[in-house]
């Protein structure tokens, strides 16, 4: 179950999100629920990728990772 947020609004701006919100057939809390998952969906996917380039370029820094990956190998496209 969700919790209520209340925030405030100018005047322009809602009417332009109550304009948005009746082209798509649906209430103003409805798509401002929506913008805000979608947002939140996209800063938790920012973040893991920050994460993701910081340990990479960490990795790709070690002496101790560049002999794993080197006595790894690289997959090959025929190998089975």
């Amino acid at each position: 179950m969700g919790v209520p947020v209340s925030i405030r609004l100018d005047d322009d701006v809602r009417a332009e999100l109550e304009a948005e919100a009746r082209s798509r057939g649906i209430g103003l809390a409805t798509l401002l629920r929506d913008l805000a998952t979608a947002a939140a969906r996209e800063a938790r996917r920012a973040r893991i990728r920050e994460a993701s380039a910081a340990i990479g370029a960490r990795l790709s820094a070690s002496p101790e990772s560049q002999a794993f990956y080197a006595d790894w190998g690289t997959p090959r496209a025929d190998a089975g």
